[in-house]
């Protein structure tokens, strides 16, 4: 069995960890099935961890919630974005495939769910150590920009992991930059609008537990943040 046709297993982790772009380049032209269904149970479970830990704040179900949702938001994201970038790519100078796209967007969210459960036993103890009181609202903003940043953080590092590959599939630092950018653009307008439909995550104090919101599709994610950090300004 040649190389490159070789399921990822856990050991072949630390080698997507550190971008090394000859192995992962491989893997992105590979046929193996295994290897996309071992980087979903990845982000399943690095997401599905961090999402527990952020979601007791609230209360038990939340935390249950979230590590549904928390996975589901990177996989429709990875899904949604690899096929954008499938256009965007010979666009931008890169001449991939869409399942090269594709398998290169699972790569980075399979690093970034691992960099979120890294960060679990972190937030898990700054959630512990947080008041739940519906009079604790500074709390509640500051979990919840804490969060999006820790989120953000993820994607960004994940994505940036993998320049090295994007230019040795371009053959040009300025094509691979591009690329990145493209990348990170979609990752965060399209992520962040699936994470603002499929709220709550963290759940206000004075709100009920639900899975989705009954006003899901209403507004948009930055017009959130925004009110967010109004009202942790004002409490300042």
């Amino acid at each position: 069995m040649e190389p490159s046709s070789k399921p990822l297993d856990p050991r072949q982790l630390p080698v997507l960890l550190r971008g090394e772009a000859t192995s992962i380049g491989e893997w992105s032209e590979s046929r193996a099935n295994t290897r996309v269904l071992f980087q979903l149970v990845v982000i399943t479970l690095g997401a599905g961890l961090f999402g527990a830990s952020v979601g007791c704040w609230r209360d038990p179900q939340q935390s249950l919630f979230l590590a549904i949702k928390l996975p589901l938001i990177l996989t429709l994201t990875a899904a949604g974005n690899g096929l954008i970038n499938g256009m965007l790519a010979p666009l931008l100078g890169l001449n991939i495939s869409f399942r090269q796209s594709l398998l290169l967007v699972l790569m980075s969210f399979t690093i970034a769910a691992l960099i979120l459960a890294s960060f679990s036993p972190i937030v898990f103890f700054m959630i512990w150590n947080t008041p739940t009181t519906e009079t604790s609202g500074s709390a509640f903003y500051f979990i919840l920009l804490a969060n999006v940043a820790i989120i953000a953080f993820a994607g960004v590092a994940a994505s940036v992991r993998l320049f090295a590959l994007l230019h040795r599939l371009g053959g040009d630092r300025q094509v691979a930059k591009k690329v990145l950018f493209a990348w990170l653009a979609g990752n965060l307008f399209l992520g962040a609008q699936i994470s603002w439909n499929l709220r709550p995550f963290i759940g206000s104090p004075e709100m009920d537990v639900q899975f989705m919101r009954d006003d899901a599709f209403a507004g948009t994610f930055y017009e959130s943040i925004f009110r967010v950090i109004q009202g942790l300004l004002t409490r300042i």
